[in-house]
């Protein structure tokens, strides 16, 4: 039995890739373990039968046999556990790549995703103008930690790893953006996590997607 991944019926991203089944595909194309999808319309996202598996109303979830999985870094973190390639061997490479995870979506990401909401939600209020610089200093006080700590490497600890995968999936938020630009070094990790052929694949079969969807 070949994973299930449920993913938007019509992204908001337009293609993009960065709807949260991104990583998880990504994960997959890794260890290349085929896997299939489920579309799931918004409606769908609040139905009892998807509500099961992902009780917030949101995407991606991941069955594989006995195994249904909600939020895409314990997904990733799954499937990097199950199959070679995306966790170092050894105990304490091992941990750290862990360790890379959390940091992307728990120290890296919010302010990421609360200043895209702001643009989003907060622009046509009185506020906005204010308010605006100090989420930007936000995101440039991680960056500018992160990109200490990278420093010339070519990845965050040593070969590619699942640390990577979902850092840099964090990191293509700011695309377009013009802050990422700023600091060289990130600009070159998230593009070598884009020139890796996994990628290319995860990001087409999720483009494809958008593009049925669009044809539809």
């Amino acid at each position: 039995m070949r994973p299930i991944v449920t993913v938007f019926a019509t992204s908001p991203d337009r293609g993009r890739g960065l709807a949260r089944d991104m990583p998880v595909r990504w994960a997959l194309e890794e260890a290349g373990q085929p896997y299939d999808v489920r579309l799931c319309s918004f409606e769908a996202l609040k139905q009892p039968e998807h509500l099961r598996l992902q009780p917030f109303g949101q995407i991606p979830t991941y069955e594989d046999g006995e195994v249904a999985l909600f939020e895409s870094g314990a997904i990733v973190l799954h499937i990097a556990e199950r199959h070679a390639g995306l966790l170092p061997r050894d105990v304490p490479g091992r941990a750290r790549a862990v360790a890379w995870i959390f940091a992307a979506l728990s120290t890296v990401e919010p302010p990421i995703v609360e200043r895209a909401m702001a643009s989003l939600t907060e622009r046509d209020t009185s506020w906005y103008a204010a308010r605006m610089p100090l989420l930007d200093a936000r995101v440039h006080t991680r960056l500018q930690q992160l990109a200490n700590r990278l420093g010339d490497a070519e990845w965050l600890d040593g070969a590619f790893s699942a640390g990577d995968l979902m850092m840099i999936s964090v990191l293509r938020r700011l695309g377009g953006s013009g802050i990422i630009e700023a600091y060289p070094n990130l600009g070159l990790y998230v593009a070598r996590g884009e020139s890796r052929p996994a990628f290319a694949r995860a990001f087409e079969a999720q483009l494809a997607v958008f593009r049925a969807a669009s044809a539809g």
